[in-house]
């Protein structure tokens, strides 16, 4: 028989996609009134800014957590929390401290941003997310992308870069 502690078992870290799902049932009436009452294109700007914002500040609270610092290393260490519950299937093509390159090849997020109905807005709630990580985590680190799956393509195209290796 073993003795009881009083330390509780460790919660297991919610994904991404099921924290994007959460966000996304909670948001989607306000966006629809704010679509009513403003139009299309002013709720989709609004929307579009305050995920930015979102975005930005929960990778400065990621950064914080960085004992060394932060590096495209680190950066690419946080990848299991988006690619968790299968969220996320990638083809990692370069990896080292100054690149990371990978094609997203299934998107999770945007298969269900569609059984929702959200599928117009999904980059919003998602694909414009990436770059204001790169910018809030550490601003070193440049992302480039010239397409997604949320909008059509066959894969997404991540080019994470530095100009030089950090640390």
């Amino acid at each position: 028989m073993t003795e009881p502690t009083d330390t509780p078992p460790a919660k297991p870290v919610m994904g991404m996609l099921e924290r994007r799902g959460i966000e996304a049932a909670i948001l989607k009436p306000v966006y629809e009134e704010m679509a009513a009452r403003l139009g299309e294109a002013v709720a989709q700007e609004i929307l579009g800014a305050a995920i930015t914002r979102a975005a930005v500040e929960s990778a400065a609270a990621f950064a914080a957590t960085e004992p060394k610092g932060t590096s495209l290393k680190s950066f690419a260490e946080l990848q299991p929390l988006w690619t968790k519950d299968d969220a996320l299937r990638l083809d990692v093509l370069h990896q080292d401290e100054t690149r990371f390159d990978y094609n997203v090849t299934r998107c999770r997020y945007a298969e269900m941003y569609r059984e929702m109905g959200l599928g117009p807005i999904g980059h919003l709630l998602s694909c414009n997310r990436d770059a204001a990580f790169c910018t809030g985590y550490d601003p070193s680190i440049k992302m480039q992308r010239t397409q997604t799956i949320m909008q059509g393509a066959s894969h997404c195209d991540f080019r994470y870069s530095v100009d030089k290796p950090q640390g």
